[in-house]
C-alpha cells in the first residue's frame, strides 16, 4: 500500500466515524393515572395514560433550553371521553394524541397544578414533584390534584347522578403546558376512563405519574 493510499484510507474512516452519533440512546415517556377519595381510599381508576409525542418533545426541549413556557402547568378535566348506552355499555373513544391543537373532547374544568405558580391557589396540595433515584435511568414527574368538597362551582350534591353527561361527571382528563395564558396551553397527555362523578359530599384526588426513562433498561410504571 503506498503511503497515498494510506492517507486516503485513514481519512475515509475518519469521516465515517465522524458521521455516527456519539450515542444510540433515546428517551420513552409513560404515564400513569390513579384517580381516588383521599377520605375513604376508593380508588376509581387506576390505569395508564396516552402521550402527546408532537407536544411532549417540543416541552422537553423548551424546559432543558430554560425557555419560559412548556412546562406542566394545568390538569384539565372534561365529559366528552364515552358514552353510556341505555343498557349501561360504556364506549370509549381514542385518546386525542396528534396535532398540536389536540384538546380533549369536552373540557369542563382544569386547575392550575404547578406549585410555583401565583395562579395556584392550593400550592401544598395541587404540586409537581420530581421523584428520581440514584443509578437509575429513569425520573418520574408526580403530579398532584385534589378537588375539594367545594369545587367545582355549581355541582351536584351527591354523587349519584343518572346523567353521565352532566358538566362534572368527568370521563377525560390530561395534563397541559403553560403557554404564556392559563387554560389555554398545549395538550401533552390524554387519558380516557369511565364515567366518574365530583359531587359536593365527596373528595376527589389524583396522582398522575409521567415517566421520563431512556430506552434501555426500561421499568415500566406499576
Amino acid at each position: 500500500m503506498t503511503k497515498e493510499t494510506e492517507i486516503k484510507n485513514e481519512k475515509e474512516n475518519e469521516s465515517k466515524q465522524m458521521k455516527k452519533p456519539d450515542e444510540n440512546g433515546g428517551v420513552q415517556v409513560q404515564g400513569h393515572i390513579k384517580i381516588f377519595d383521599p377520605e375513604n381510599g376508593e380508588v376509581f381508576v387506576n390505569k395508564r395514560n396516552a402521550i402527546h409525542y408532537e407536544n411532549m418533545s417540543e416541552a422537553l426541549a423548551m424546559s432543558l433550553a430554560n425557555k419560559t413556557n412548556g412546562f406542566v402547568h394545568e390538569m384539565h378535566f372534561g365529559n366528552g371521553g364515552t358514552s353510556v348506552d341505555p343498557t349501561g355499555v360504556i364506549t370509549y373513544l381514542p385518546a386525542n394524541n396528534t396535532g398540536q391543537s389536540a384538546n380533549l373532547y369536552n373540557p369542563t374544568y382544569y386547575k392550575v397544578v404547578d406549585d410555583t405558580s401565583s395562579l395556584n391557589t392550593d400550592p401544598v396540595r395541587n404540586k409537581i414533584q420530581v421523584s428520581h433515584t440514584s443509578s437509575l435511568v429513569y425520573t418520574d414527574i408526580v403530579v398532584s390534584c385534589l378537588l375539594d368538597y367545594g369545587e367545582p362551582s355549581g355541582q351536584a350534591a351527591f354523587d349519584n347522578a343518572s346523567n353521565f353527561e352532566s358538566t362534572y361527571v368527568f370521563d377525560e382528563l390530561g395534563l397541559k403546558s403553560w403557554n404564556g395564558t392559563v387554560g389555554t396551553g398545549k395538550l401533552l397527555t390524554h387519558v380516557v376512563f369511565h364515567p366518574v362523578q365530583k359531587s359536593l359530599n365527596r373528595l376527589i384526588q389524583i396522582d398522575y405519574t409521567v415517566r421520563i426513562q431512556t430506552l434501555t433498561n426500561l421499568s415500566t410504571i406499576s
